[in-house]
C-alpha cells in the first residue's frame, strides 16, 4: 500500500462514486475526504490544505466549472473534473477554467490513480517552487545588497542601481566563484548568448561598469580585484 502526506476532496453529488473514489483512494494511503456540494468543498479547502480535488461537473447549486474557476484564481490546487457526459464542449470549458485533467464515468480507478500521483508531483513541485520565489533574494556585497529577482543593487538610504542583464551575469559569476581568481573566457564562458574571441574586451568593459556602480576604486579596488595577467577575481569585504 502506498502511504502519503497528500491530501484529496472528492466533490460528487453520486454517493456511489463519492464513497468508491474515497475507499480506493484510502486503500491507496492518501488522505482523503468527499463531499457532495461544491459548498461544502469550499467550507474544507477554507480550513485545510488540499493538494487535489476530484470535482464533478454536474453539482447541485454551484457547479463544478464555476468552483473550478474560483479555485484556479487562487491557488496551483491539482483540478481532475469528473463527469458522465460525453460532452467535448464540457471537457474543452473544463479546461479552459483551469482544471489540470479531464475523466469520464465510468472510469478504471487505475487510471484516475496514475493521473492523480501525477499531477500531485506537479502541484507539489509548484509549490516549492512558489516558496523559493517568495525568499528574499538578497546577497552582501560590501556595503551595498544585491537584488537577484529585480537585479538592482541597494544602498541603505539610497537610489537603487539597476544592473544590465550583461552587468549581473558578470557579477553572479564573480560572486559565485568568490576567492577564486576567473580568466576572461572563463567568465565569457558564463555570459549567456555570447560568443568568445581573444580580442574581445566585454569582460573588461563590464567589469569598469560594475566597479564604478559599486564605487570600487579602479586603482585600488576592493571588491573586483584585478589578477594581472590572468583575470578577475570577486573578494567579498565586510563594509557594514
Amino acid at each position: 500500500m502506498l502511504t502519503s502526506d497528500a491530501k484529496i476532496l472528492v466533490v460528487d453529488d453520486s454517493e456511489v462514486t463519492r464513497q468508491t473514489l474515497v475507499s480506493y483512494f484510502e486503500e491507496e494511503g492518501y488522505g482523503v475526504q468527499g463531499v457532495a456540494t461544491a459548498e461544502e468543498a469550499e467550507s474544507i479547502l477554507g480550513r485545510e490544505s488540499i493538494d487535489l480535488v476530484l470535482l464533478d461537473i454536474r453539482l447541485p447549486g454551484k457547479d463544478g466549472l464555476t468552483l473550478t474557476r474560483e479555485l484556479r484564481a487562487q491557488s496551483e490546487i491539482g483540478i481532475i473534473l469528473v463527469t458522465g457526459r460525453q460532452d467535448e464542449v464540457d471537457r474543452i470549458i473544463g479546461l479552459e477554467c483551469g482544471a489540470d485533467e479531464y475523466v469520464t464515468k465510468p472510469f478504471n480507478p487505475r487510471e484516475i490513480l496514475a493521473r492523480v500521483k501525477n499531477l500531485i508531483r506537479r502541484v507539489h513541485k509548484l509549490r516549492l517552487q512558489a516558496v523559493e520565489d517568495e525568499k528574499p533574494a538578497i546577497e552582501r556585497i560590501g556595503v551595498w545588497t544585491l537584488d537577484t529577482h529585480r537585479r538592482q543593487l541597494l544602498e541603505e538610504g539610497g537610489e537603487p542601481v539597476q544592473l544590465t542583464e550583461g552587468e549581473f551575469q558578470l557579477l553572479v559569476a564573480l560572486m559565485n566563484n568568490a576567492g577564486q581568481t576567473m580568466s576572461r573566457d572563463q567568465l565569457m564562458d558564463r555570459l549567456k548568448n555570447r560568443s568568445w574571441d581573444a580580442t574581445d574586451r566585454t569582460i573588461d568593459v563590464l567589469v569598469g561598469r560594475l566597479r564604478k556602480k559599486l564605487r570600487d576604486d579602479p586603482h585600488t579596488p576592493r571588491l573586483i580585484v584585478t589578477v594581472h595577467g590572468v583575470g578577475y577575481l570577486y573578494s567579498p569585504v565586510d563594509e557594514a
